[in-house]
Parts: C-alpha cells; sequence; structure tokens
C-alpha cells in the first residue's frame, strides 16, 4: 500500500511538471534589477506580466551616489536581468554590488547583463586624459549619461531591453515584441505632440543648476546657457555667482532648472538678484508622486515649462 502510495506521489509530480512545461505562460517571472526608474519603467512596458521588475535608484535621488544596502545585493542576486544606464552613471556604486551579488549571469558579459546605452547617439564626449578630466569636475567621460531625457533616445532604450528579453526568454519573444511595437507606436504619437507644445518655446534661454539636460535641450528646443555649478559636481563661489546673476541680467533668461535633489540655496539667490522663476524639473520617473511611468516624464517637465515660458 505504501509503495502504491508513493507511486501516485511520484505520477503526481511527474504530471504536474509536464503540465507546467506545456504552460509557459505558469512560469515563473523574470525578476529584472534596474539601475534607475526610467530603464524599470520601459522594462515594465516591455516585459509586461512576464517580468517583475526592482529599481535601485529611486527618482527623487540623485543616481550618481546610492547607498549600496544589503537588500540591494539579496535583490541582484535573484535577479535574471540587470539593467543599468551606464557611461559611468552607478560606476560609485554597481560594481561593488554585483560583485557582492556573485551573480553571474547578471555580471559585464553575462546573458542577463544590459548596459541601456548600447547604440544611443551620445552627446559631449570629452577628449583627454580621464584622469584629468576627473580632476576637473564630474565629467562624463564618456559622454553625457541622462539621454533617457531624449524620448527619441527612449525608443532605443527599449529596443535593447526588448533583445534582453527575448533572449533569456525567447518562447516569449512575440509577446515582447508586440509590447516594444505598441510602446514604440505610442511613444511616436506623444513626440509629435510634446515637440509641437516645445515649439512655443524654441531658443528660450535657460540656466541650469547642473549639466543634467543637454539631451532634453536637443529634444525640446530651450538654450541652456549656463549652470550655477562652476562644474560639474563642484559647489557654486560667491564670485562665480555674481556672474550668473549677470549672464541672466544680460541675455534675458526665462528661467532656472533644477533636479528636486540638489539644495535650492544658490539657484534661489540667483531668482531673488534677477526676479527669473526657479523651475523644478524631473531628471527621472518617479520623481514627484505623479510621474509614474516614462511618458509622464515628459508631460510634467512640458508642464512645468509651460507655467514659467507661456
Amino acid at each position: 500500500m505504501m509503495k502504491i502510495n508513493q507511486f501516485c506521489k511520484i505520477l503526481a509530480l511527474v504530471l504536474m511538471s509536464l503540465f507546467l512545461l506545456s504552460h509557459p505562460v505558469l512560469a515563473k517571472k523574470l525578476k529584472i534589477v534596474a539601475a534607475t526608474e526610467d530603464l524599470a519603467s520601459i522594462a515594465r512596458l516591455i516585459g509586461g506580466e512576464e517580468v517583475e521588475v526592482f529599481s535601485i535608484a529611486r527618482g527623487y535621488q540623485d543616481p550618481h551616489f546610492v547607498d549600496a544596502k544589503p537588500s540591494f545585493i539579496v535583490k541582484l542576486q535573484k535577479a535574471d536581468m540587470f539593467i543599468q544606464a551606464g557611461l559611468g552613471l552607478e560606476i560609485g556604486w554597481a560594481p561593488q554590488l554585483l560583485d557582492g551579488s556573485r551573480n553571474g549571469k547578471i555580471m559585464p558579459g553575462g546573458r542577463g547583463y544590459l548596459d541601456a546605452s548600447r547604440g544611443v547617439p551620445l552627446l559631449e564626449a570629452p577628449r583627454g586624459d580621464p584622469a584629468a578630466l576627473r580632476a576637473q569636475g564630474d565629467i562624463h567621460a564618456s559622454g553625457n549619461h541622462h539621454y533617457w531625457l531624449d524620448p527619441r533616445r527612449g525608443k532605443i532604450i527599449a529596443k535593447n531591453i526588448y533583445r534582453a528579453l527575448a533572449s533569456i526568454r525567447p518562447e516569449k519573444q512575440a509577446l515582447f515584441l508586440e509590447n516594444l511595437n505598441r510602446f514604440s507606436q505610442k511613444l511616436s504619437q506623444k513626440i509629435e505632440e510634446w515637440q509641437a507644445a516645445f515649439a512655443a518655446f524654441k531658443g528660450a534661454k535657460i540656466i541650469a543648476f547642473h549639466n543634467t539636460w543637454p539631451y532634453f535641450e536637443e529634444f525640446s528646443g530651450i538654450d541652456i546657457i549656463g549652470f550655477i555649478e562652476p562644474k560639474p559636481g563642484i559647489p557654486p563661489t560667491p564670485k562665480h555667482l555674481v556672474k550668473v546673476i549677470q549672464t541672466v541680467q544680460r541675455e534675458g533668461v526665462k528661467a532656472i532648472i533644477i533636479s528636486p535633489y540638489y539644495s535650492q540655496k544658490s539657484a534661489r539667490l540667483v531668482a531673488r538678484r534677477t526676479g527669473v522663476p526657479v523651475v523644478e524639473l524631473a531628471a527621472s520617473v518617479g520623481a514627484y508622486p505623479e510621474i509614474k511611468d516614462y511618458f509622464d516624464l515628459f508631460d510634467y517637465n512640458l508642464r512645468q515649462l509651460s507655467n514659467v515660458l507661456n
């Protein structure tokens, strides 16, 4: 009797295994860890119900500086894919977390590792000795890494994520491709809307706090003519702020833009001396509660600029 019961249990397990294999929809979701909320948002839109996505850097945080928490290592240990922006954005924390995870499939060179900047046309790639460039401040030695702030480049990010997902789970390639096409079509429609709206601000002169916005500048047509920081990552001196104030007054600057994770003290000082408003723009999805996905990011920034430049 005992042998019959054991045989029945084994048979049940075999039948269950065959059932699961013949119904891949019941397979576990791919676990994706993304460096930023922007990459996470696009991964969710391409992966759909097949993925479970976690973002390390939150949209209201500076993605250059992230605490390497043990909980992040646990997430990476269980991950099927790791997506980073690359170009040195995560250099201060991603290598440490990846090494701690000891998850070979998401290490550089592994099938589950994706640098989303692959094939993206880059801006501001400096030339010269990297050590000398670093001595000048937070210089983007491989090119400016805020490329997701141009939605046209967002299409390339989406294609990179699609290819990586299809490589890991080829049986779902058709589904991922359908999601990619849906995303691209909606983004194309939104790009037309955004560009039509931004046309009213073409050439408007802007001062930025940090050099976050060259891709957004190229897309929107605004003209960023200076920065509150004298060099990226270097706090402004009183002498530099005097020069910024003079530039604002001389050039007819319309706004000062800043991301939510930077101190507004210096920007507010310039605003008080010139009467030019400070505008908080979102550099990432999740910077503010209403920015829930990649499309919301550009809708929000368009509204913020419209309130001032109109």
